[in-house]
């Protein structure tokens, strides 16, 4: 298949015309119908396949509508006003964090569609300025470098809310989280369950809601010993994304408000030893796209 395509592209074959033959808008109509690795794939056979690869009505079509409203989250030095569109959405695809760092938003690099990740630092988490309850423990294993840990509590609540002008789409909030606390030792890494508990005695229950009336929610045992095909007897030392639900953004709105939270407030136990890392929000297709072993 390579050899057929370098051949082809050689202008100085006896067999007839080749792709370097095939005028650039033409290619250019031919990469609307392809995805962005793709393209930049294809960008290498010869000059008119590159010189398509960069027009601005091929990368305009994968962009979301209000790329504009996306670029508001750079700062005002960062922002570039003459940039091609291809150059927008190679901006777009790499995480653009806001909120003072605490949110980050970017473009499926195959798709072009709007992901969204929330750290536990945005949210609002019951008791944890009291280092007796929680911790915040650094990681490279999150995005944002940093997970809440919880030790013990008895009123376990944790809420957040986001405001900010989503394509339309149908969209799936989940939770990160891990039962056991993680380290590293001598290049390993390592569970400690000496504060798990709790987590297996009742469910707990995940909500969210928008502006707009929608609502989902579903309960969980985070510390089940069921089987599971995925993470075998149980899901410790794993992370696993908990789903809580789909909400709908037609685009009529300028901004859609998501509010979403998890809760345990059966104070006749107490729980611990939970990580809590971000709560991520994907176009609900993509997500099952990309399902694998982390998803619940």
């Amino acid at each position: 298949m390579g050899a057929s395509l370098s051949n082809l592209a050689t202008n100085g074959s006896t067999n007839g015309p080749g792709l370097g033959d095939i005028p650039e808008s033409c290619v250019a109509c031919v990469f609307l119908y392809l995805t962005p690795p793709e393209i930049c794939n294809l960008a290498r056979l010869n000059r008119a396949f590159r010189g398509a690869s960069s027009a601005d009505s091929v990368w305009e079509t994968k962009l979301p509508p209000n790329y504009q409203d996306l670029l508001h989250v750079l700062p005002t030095s960062e922002r570039h006003q003459n940039l091609s569109k291809k150059d927008i959405f190679a901006l777009l695809s790499r995480p653009l964090p806001f909120d003072d760092g605490n949110k980050e938003v970017w473009l499926d690099r195959v798709t072009g569609r709007v992901c969204m990740s929330i750290s536990a630092k945005a949210m609002s988490i019951n008791g944890i300025d009291d280092r007796r309850y929680w911790t915040w423990v650094p990681t490279e294993e999150s995005r944002f470098n940093t997970v809440a840990y919880l030790q013990q509590i008895w009123w376990f609540e944790v809420d957040g809310e986001v405001n900010f002008p989503f394509p339309a789409d149908i969209y799936t909030l989940s939770f990160r989280l891990h039962v056991g606390r993680f380290s590293k030792r001598l290049g390993r890494r390592i569970c400690n369950y000496e504060q798990t508990h709790g987590w297996d005695i009742k469910p707990v229950r995940f909500e969210l809601s928008t502006l707009d009336g929608q609502q989902a929610s579903c309960e969980c045992c985070l510390d089940e010993t069921d089987h599971d095909d995925t993470y075998g007897n149980h899901k410790r030392g794993y992370w696993v994304d908990y789903k809580v639900g789909e909400f709908i953004v037609s685009g009529s709105e300028p901004t859609t408000k998501v509010r979403f939270s998890m809760k345990q407030i059966d104070c006749t136990h107490s729980k611990g030893g939970l990580c809590v890392d971000s709560v991520f929000i994907i176009p609900s297709d993509l997500r099952e796209c990309k399902r694998g072993g982390t998803l619940k």
